[in-house]
């Protein structure tokens, strides 16, 4: 990269940690029990709305993988939301009525909280329906991971995003709270992935899965990015420009290996595609607060319509049933690199 190139990141970056600054005015606290997290924790962060049913399976899945203590934005929920967070001990929570759209679709107020409390820590930021799978997952714990990293001094840690599924109608087999969701979404698509570096940020940018394929299949430039570094040992000059699909500085953004051979990475589990979802997706088509006036939504709407809940089965005869993290390594989608 040139002089004016990184001069220009640099400048890219202030700007964002200037946005995170700003931005943090528009969060009240709830229930900040920051003054709890002591040197070495993990954290986890988090934007989230109207997540009420979700939330016991997603603490209680962190917690088993070793997260100590939870950041959480509420951006106005009205489902019982906030009051459950606010009684969670490890838990700290603001809310907010502001716009998602305005805040860079939340990235500006967890940049400013992983600024105030995340520095020194390794911290995940994920959203309420992904879940982290890395290599020895059932038998190591998040520790045992960000113990390898340290001692191999690696700051970041990647995560394909895979989305799963259920076979049958999405209304077929309705969530209860608590469950599993990988009880019903038990399904992804193997292959169908394409990746490539992305100039600017030098992240791999990879894209495809049952979301290309079903609503994205007439345009699949525009299919969601899958790419995604969730787990970043974090300093105050670092920024996610991107949700969290890049990162400043820039140099973080490097999760693949260039030179042969392969880096350690793992996957994100992600449960969208549930009974819930296309009210969800109808809500947030009309609301437009996310990506690109809610573009993603909008396609989700347009190709389920009216008949949402009535039979829509996004299951193929190329469709996999996830068994284990051992499963994704083998089909490549993820790697334990020289973590033995």
């Amino acid at each position: 990269m040139g002089i004016v190139s990184a001069y220009r990141m640099r400048l890219r970056r202030k700007l964002w940690l200037t946005r995170a600054r700003l931005k943090a005015g528009q969060l009240s606290p709830v229930a900040n029990r920051t003054g709890a997290i002591r040197g070495g924790d993990l954290l986890a962060f988090t934007t989230l709305r109207d997540e009420r049913l979700r939330l016991p399976y997603f603490l209680d899945y962190y917690r088993r993988l070793g997260i100590d203590h939870f950041l959480m934005v509420d951006n106005g929920s009205t489902d019982g939301t906030t009051d459950y967070l606010a009684a969670q001990p490890d838990v700290s929570l603001w809310r907010t009525e502001h716009s998602y759209r305005g805040s860079a679709y939340g990235v500006d107020w967890l940049n400013g909280l992983a600024r105030r409390h995340g520095a020194r820590h390794w911290c995940l930021t994920v959203d309420v329906d992904e879940f982290l799978v890395y290599p020895f997952c059932d038998t190591r714990p998040l520790r045992a991971l960000t113990d390898w990293l340290d001692a191999s001094q690696l700051r970041v840690f990647g995560a394909m995003l895979l989305d799963m599924y259920p076979k049958g109608p999405l209304a077929a087999q309705p969530y209860a709270e608590g469950q599993d969701p990988f009880e019903i979404a038990q399904w992804f698509d193997a292959g169908n992935y394409v990746a490539e570096k992305n100039p600017l940020y030098d992240n791999l940018w990879i894209q495809g899965g049952v979301r290309a394929r079903e609503f994205f299949a007439d345009r699949p430039r525009r299919a969601p990015a899958l790419n995604k570094t969730p787990l970043v040992k974090w300093a105050r000059g670092y920024a996610y420009v991107s949700s969290t699909h890049a990162l400043l500085p820039r140099g973080l953004n490097r999760t693949y290996e260039e030179a042969g051979g392969e880096k350690a990475s793992g996957v994100l589990l992600h449960a969208k595609f549930l009974d819930t979802f296309g009210a969800r997706a109808e809500e947030e088509a009309a609301r437009g607060e996310h990506y690109r006036a809610a573009e993603e939504y909008r396609a989700y709407a347009g190709v389920l319509g009216d008949g949402l809940d009535e039979g829509r089965d996004l299951w193929c005869r190329w469709s996999e049933r996830y068994v284990n993290w051992r499963q994704l390594e083998i089909l490549g989608l993820i790697s334990k690199g020289n973590w033995a």
